[in-house]
């Protein structure tokens, strides 16, 4: 089965063809970043703009065979943005009669660190960090899922973009704050993570991005204690992850950890969880399918519809917020 994916939830326009939920035979992708960054985030508006612009052509790049049926992001996302792909998703549904599916956006990106890997180990920690999204859940299997703990306020991608800002770095900052990390040291400046009383799994950013902002109005800002202070708040951040995910997987017997999203590709990431899990395999999504991308919603797509037996009905609604457990 072939599958058409489309992905419009965010600043990305995306078209994908998949056959059978791994092989990837074509992947198109349009950013409108370049029309954010002097605003230092995604631009609502200009994005739907771009999407309107690009949707047609990045389709018609990606059909490089037959298709079986369509898939499209539904969300989590901006609704502006979603409703594009959603229409053009449908429109094509009505006109080649092929079966329409709804994918749940950051369920994808799970499902992007499962696409290349041959045998899947479940019960797994699912551990999704992004510009839009933080959370860890329990996979029991493709569609069966256990929210364990998310992001009470920013998004971990969001935090790093933000703090990137402050330390004069363009949008995106968080590659940028990566770089300048490097040469810093992550001992000079001794940040907290947020906690959350009620909820000890749930992530908290804003304290932390507060505490980064202090610092910066105390000490003088050099060249080096820039590094040290991205360094620093990039270990803080870390660091949470890696004790809350290590917490999480103590509730179930893990067989496995699977990462998806942007933040993932970060180097300093990877190798903290290397060094806090080396008996547990880790599967990370190729640096190519870690952002917004169609292939993730094509692949899930094709799953999806072996687990139903037929596509969503043309009602199919756009959902801003949608939980991973939904």
């Amino acid at each position: 089965m072939i599958v058409l994916g489309i992905e419009t939830t965010c600043d990305e326009t995306g078209a994908s063809l998949v056959r059978n939920g791994r092989e990837i035979l074509s992947n198109v992708i349009a950013s409108s970043a370049d029309i954010h960054e002097k605003y230092g985030g995604v631009f609502p508006e200009l994005a739907c703009r771009r999407h309107l612009e690009s949707i047609l052509p990045v389709i018609q790049e990606a059909l490089v065979a037959p298709v079986d049926a369509i898939a499209i992001a539904r969300g989590p996302g901006l609704v502006g943005a979603l409703l594009v792909g959603m229409q053009v998703a449908k429109g094509l549904h009505i006109a080649w009669k092929k079966p329409l599916i709804g994918i749940n956006h950051v369920e994808a990106h799970l499902y992007a660190a499962l696409m290349g890997t041959e045998e899947w180990r479940f019960p797994a920690l699912g551990v999704l960090l992004s510009g839009g999204h933080t959370f860890l859940t329990k996979i029991s299997s493709v569609g069966s899922y256990e929210l364990l703990g998310t992001t009470v306020d920013d998004a971990i991608g969001e935090a790093f973009d933000k703090v990137g800002t402050m330390l004069g770095l363009s949008y995106p900052g968080g590659p940028k704050v990566e770089l300048l990390a490097r040469g810093g040291d992550p001992k000079r400046f001794p940040f907290s993570p947020g906690r959350v009383k009620t909820h000890p799994q749930h992530f908290s950013f804003s304290g932390l991005k507060t505490a980064v902002l202090y610092a910066m109005q105390k000490e003088k800002m050099g060249e080096q204690e820039k590094r040290d202070l991205a360094a620093s708040f990039q270990e803080t951040a870390f660091t949470d992850v890696v004790h809350k995910a290590k917490k999480a997987i103590e509730t179930f017997p893990c067989q496995a950890i699977y990462f998806g999203g942007g933040v993932t590709c970060n180097e300093r990431l990877r190798l903290l969880f290397k060094k806090e899990f080396p008996d547990l395999p880790l599967f990370w999504p190729p640096k190519n399918l870690s952002l917004d991308n169609a292939a993730m919603i094509a692949g899930l797509g094709y799953h999806k519809l072996l687990i139903k037996q037929e596509g969503d009905p043309l009602s199919l609604e756009v959902q801003t917020r949608i939980p991973i457990d939904l």
